[in-house]
């Protein structure tokens, strides 16, 4: 007989799940076995990922959610009970990004601004507070998505560069919080990734980049989900407060 898949019986939490990495992210886990709970502000393209997961013989059920509330961050932690009986994995993955505009940091509406962070890093915030206490303890695992342009100093993007590093930092911070509850909180620094928000910035979206990189070839949403479940998974029992930059090498050369 076949080892069971690493997350037979357990539970995550994805949010920014309507599409893109979030859906990618939900799709990796269910196939590694996990129960998933999919969350997103769009309710439409959540259902439609819950329908995809549950038709491909995957347990999913699709919440609607708005990070910056914690009215609503606790509904889905109560959602994921209800349904499953237990949580554990969160995947904070919701975020503003392919609908910002690159401009100068002099010219950042500071509207633009502070719904970026309440999206950005509030949201991450509020998944988790809500989250956590419900949470496996021991053994469960948050993993933040931040982003690799916190490194380069991507320009043109202060608003959203500055959310991630801040996504960075709660990192470190929760995971000194929760350690002694045996869970463990990590970041992912992803470079550029081909999803349809990433596609739709630029004509060459494709080739962006690619000659900066160690590995010339673009990133793929499965590179960054690998990660994922690996930050997730028993084999990471001991890595905590960590940021792993996925980006094919492109940040040391």
């Amino acid at each position: 007989m076949g080892a069971s898949p690493q997350f037979d019986g357990k539970v995550v939490i994805v949010t920014g799940a309507a599409g893109g990495l979030g859906r990618a992210f939900a799709q990796g886990f269910a196939a590694e076995g996990a129960q998933l709970v999919v969350a997103d502000i769009d309710q439409a393209g959540v259902e439609e990922t819950a329908s995809m997961l549950n038709a491909s013989g995957a347990k999913a059920i699709a919440v609607k959610v708005d990070v910056t509330s914690k009215e609503s961050t606790d509904a889905l932690a109560q959602a994921a009970l209800d349904a499953f009986g237990r949580i554990d994995v969160l995947i904070n993955n919701a975020a503003i990004y392919a609908t910002l505009t690159r401009k100068p940091f002099t010219e950042i509406d500071p509207a633009e601004w502070d719904r970026v962070m309440n999206v950005n890093v509030k949201g991450a915030w509020l998944c988790s507070a809500s989250v956590y206490p419900k949470m496996a303890q021991p053994g469960g695992r948050i993993v933040n998505i931040a982003s690799a342009t916190v490194f380069s100093g991507s320009p043109l993007w202060m608003h959203y560069v500055a959310s991630k590093g801040a996504v960075i930092g709660m990192t470190r911070v929760m995971a000194r919080e929760v350690g002694p509850q045996g869970v463990t909180v990590n970041a992912i620094a992803p470079g550029f990734t081909l999803t349809e928000a990433s596609l739709s910035l630029m004509e060459d979206a494709e080739t962006y980049g690619v000659d900066r990189g160690a590995i010339k070839r673009a990133s793929q949403p499965e590179d960054i989900v690998g990660t994922a479940i690996f930050l997730a998974g028993e084999q990471s029992g001991y890595i905590t407060g960590q940021t792993l930059v996925v980006d094919g090498g492109k940040q040391f050369i």
